[in-house]
């Protein structure tokens, strides 16, 4: 997996490449978690994360629920094959996905 992060001001934009599973969450987990102070929006560009497990959605719900305290969290670009886990999972219910 590969992560792309660009600061916008308050906004922090991660795009994600790959799988986010349960060999690469540790790998967000380091890199974006830490980065969620002084922001007010964090959007994931998903184009091109091809998978992720409930591993990788453990971590997009910790920082959901971070950012619930501080500002938003947005999905974008979200492939079918992603869109499809996040409603078997529910997530569209509490992500905001665009």
């Amino acid at each position: 997996m590969e992560i792309i992060k660009e600061l916008n001001g308050k906004e922090l934009i991660v795009k994600l490449t790959g799988a986010l599973d349960t060999t690469t969450y540790p790998q967000f987990e380091q890199e974006v978690i830490p980065a969620l102070v002084d922001i007010d929006k964090l959007v994931l560009d998903l184009k091109e994360l091809n998978y992720i497990s409930s591993a990788g959605l453990r971590v997009i719900l910790i920082a959901q629920k971070r950012m619930s305290e501080i500002g938003e969290l947005i999905v974008r670009n979200a492939n079918p094959d992603v869109m499809n886990i996040f409603t078997m999972t529910g997530f569209v219910n509490f992500l905001t996905i665009e």
